[in-house]
């Protein structure tokens, strides 16, 4: 920078993020597959409660989020008063690094994990640190072996981003066990309703003070373009960020959407539905294919190719079909595609572009 004027070191290491495509040249309506958005949209209900709530924009919405927490809580047997409410869970992980990580103090976050956590530790001016996976997997003992005294904060996100896999609650407790009381293990679950019996974390929070739980309303319920999210945490933690968040930090119509949302269990239960049985047919049809690819406890599939350069040529047969994937190479797959499980439609549409592109090849 040219002026006197200097942000806090770590801040101008940051790389800009950067979003899935959302256009294709020359394409009017592409199908969009590249963000793990919602293919059915958002409920109904959320829809009506926007338009309601949009007539009385002139208010200021509420600093507690009150009714909110109460509708997350009801329907996760949560308590309200451990929940709190964020503009995106990534909010929710900002305040987190904010409040807890500085520097001289290190983040532990996976090779693949979500590419805001580097961010996140860097805008704290805090050290990011780096665990290795295993098999596309996070390695626990990988973690385990990268905890130092100076480690304030573990971001882990279960299900994983891009890859989609998991770990199971054993795998879980066995890294929280490790954890210090000085050091909060963050549990991003972003696509934590898509896996099956999977509770998100919610019980090791309440079990445990330095334990955390991060969910969003942008994925299953189909709310990305209002940007809400919320935490479970210890009240003392709760409390911590309370103090650092902006007090209208959420507006009213994005609380009212939110509430009415969670509280549309048959909608949820839908998409879920729809979400198990199209992803078996995506994982299913590609390894048909030949194409390698885990299994998912995610909205997406991470499809692997042979090599980067096989990769980009699937990407733009894809994008000649008029269909949006996500290039994966930042997160250190460059041979890689993640692909949103989308509509039956949606799912037959790519596997038949991908069965063409691997006639042509």
């Amino acid at each position: 920078m040219t002026t006197a004027i200097r942000p806090q070191p770590g801040i101008m290491d940051i790389a800009l993020y950067q979003g899935g495509a959302s256009k294709i040249e020359g394409q009017a309506s592409p199908l969009k597959l590249s963000s793990n958005e919602n293919p059915f949209g958002a409920s109904p209900k959320a829809m009506a409660a926007v338009t309601e709530a949009a007539m009385g924009l002139h208010r200021y919405p509420s600093t507690d989020h009150k009714p909110l927490r109460e509708a997350i809580g009801r329907v996760h047997g949560l308590s309200a008063d451990r929940i709190i409410c964020g503009v995106g869970s990534d909010e929710i992980l900002t305040l987190l690094a904010m409040a807890f990580a500085g520097p001289g103090d290190e983040v532990l976050y996976t090779e693949h994990g979500f590419s805001l956590y580097r961010i996140f530790a860097l805008s704290a001016g805090a050290t990011p640190v780096v665990a290795p996976e295993t098999d596309r997997c996070v390695d626990v003992d990988a973690l385990i072996a990268k905890i130092t005294q100076a480690t304030r904060l573990i971001y882990i996100a279960n299900p994983a981003n891009p890859t989609g896999t998991a770990l199971d609650m054993a795998e879980l407790t066995r890294l929280a066990d490790a954890v210090p009381d000085s050091c909060l293990l963050v549990l991003d679950g972003a696509y934590a309703e898509f896996f099956n019996g999977y509770d998100g974390g919610a019980s090791l929070v309440t079990a445990r003070d330095n334990v955390v739980m991060t969910r969003t309303f942008s994925k299953l319920y189909g709310l990305g373009g209002l940007r809400v999210g919320w935490g479970y945490a210890s009240r003392d933690i709760i409390d911590v960020l309370n103090r650092i968040r902006g007090p209208f930090n959420m507006s009213s119509v994005a609380l009212s959407g939110a509430e009415a949302a969670v509280n549309d269990r048959q909608f949820v239960a839908t998409c879920l539905q729809e979400n198990a049985e199209q992803r078996a047919r995506l994982i299913g049809g590609l390894r048909q294919l030949g194409i390698a690819c885990d299994d998912s406890q995610a909205n997406f599939v991470m499809a692997r190719f042979a090599d980067e350069a096989e990769a980009l040529a699937a990407d733009a047969h894809l994008k000649s079909a008029g269909i949006l994937v996500r290039l994966v190479k930042g997160y250190g797959f460059p041979e890689a595609l993640r692909i949103t499980v989308g509509r039956a439609e949606d799912v037959t549409r790519v596997l038949d572009a991908l069965a063409s592109f691997k006639g042509a090849a």
